[in-house]
């Protein structure tokens, strides 16, 4: 029976298994190695120089949906954008061979267009002579047009004061065809008299304004160069001059106003605008930072004891101990920016 050939065991000696593949011939394998590489922007074209495989693999749509989507907490802050004749230009913050040149992500802004900042890989821009918003994805050059809902148009007696883009949930970082993503517009104006916030959100998803909320709050003038920031499911925004803060909670539809830490020099808060700025606090929650000359007040929002929310000063930091600032010369710094996903504020000095 054993030397029989028709047997089992000889068919299993004549078709031995395969061996395995070595490691890196297994694209599977090579596809979760590169995965692991450092999330700056030379890593994968670099990647794809070593060999046509290499770049076939990272340049595969899902590849890279797992890439950012490992590595979306650790990304780097690529740079800002400044708004100057005209002109929307984008200074990179990373070093060799990281920086990217100047001129990249640049854009010639239409007639009466202002910039009104970027969140999520998404730029917002304001056209009031044509009562309407351009979202710009500076990666694809996507450029979406979003008109005002009609209370702000023609006919409307309300005004816009801001507003913001973000990502829709879910989508943040997301998606290699960005165009199908959704996004998110959220615009906030008053009455002639300032004295009534209103609220509203613009899905493209749906493509529609949502119903307006509103309620009565301090002088939302001057708000035009007020930045806003975004705090878990709700953006703010420092009204008027800056003696209150707006909040517009995106899921609740819920608009209302909060009083920022107390000051002894509330003068100084009208004349230096840009010393103060909300932040997104550690573990979720508000926070909100002053300057004073070279210091940095950093309160928090917390509960009382009766659940009452209030303001409590955590921590002062000496900036000129912790930054390279020319604290002799006496010039003042300016908070001119935060990348909320970095943890990083973007400070100005004047020289």
């Amino acid at each position: 029976m054993s030397g029989d050939k028709g047997s089992p065991a000889a068919s299993r000696r004549r078709f031995p298994a395969p061996a395995p593949a070595p490691p890196l011939d297994d694209d599977d394998l090579l596809s979760d190695i590169l995965l692991r590489l450092p999330p700056s922007p030379s890593s994968l074209p670099r990647a794809s120089l070593v060999c046509k495989r290499w770049r076939r693999l990272v340049s595969d749509p899902a590849f890279a949906r797992r890439f950012r989507a490992r590595h979306r907490r650790s990304a780097p802050l690529l740079g800002f954008f400044t708004e100057r004749d005209g002109i929307l230009s984008f200074t990179s913050t990373l070093d060799p061979p990281d920086r990217l040149p100047r001129g990249h992500f640049s854009l010639k802004l239409e007639d009466r267009c202002r910039f009104y900042g970027c969140r999520h890989g998404l730029v917002l821009i304001i056209n009031r002579m044509d009562r309407q918003f351009l979202v710009w994805e500076p990666v694809t050059g996507d450029l979406r047009r979003v008109a005002f809902p009609p209370e702000f148009g023609n006919a409307g007696d309300k005004l816009v004061q801001h507003a913001a883009v973000l990502r829709a949930p879910g989508d943040v970082h997301a998606g290699e065809d960005h165009q199908s993503i959704p996004f998110l517009v959220a615009l906030v104006g008053s009455d002639e008299a300032c004295t009534r916030a209103f609220a509203c959100l613009y899905s493209s998803e749906t493509g529609v304004w949502s119903n307006l909320i509103s309620t009565e709050c301090p002088s939302m003038v001057p708000m035009y160069y007020n930045p806003n920031t975004l705090c878990g499911s709700s953006l703010y925004w420092l009204l008027g001059p800056r003696m209150a803060i707006l909040e517009f909670d995106l899921d609740k539809q819920f608009l209302g106003v909060i009083d920022v830490p107390s000051s002894d020099d509330r003068y100084r808060m009208f004349q230096q605008p840009y010393h103060q700025w909300i932040l997104p606090a550690e573990g979720g929650g508000l926070s909100f930072l002053r300057l004073s000359g070279y210091s940095a007040e950093l309160w928090m929002r917390k509960m009382d004891s009766d659940g009452i929310a209030g303001w409590v000063l955590g921590r002062t930091i000496e900036l000129d101990k912790l930054l390279s600032l020319n604290s002799e010369e006496g010039f003042p710094i300016e908070i001119i920016g935060i990348a909320e996903d970095d943890n990083m504020i973007i400070l100005f000095e004047k020289c």
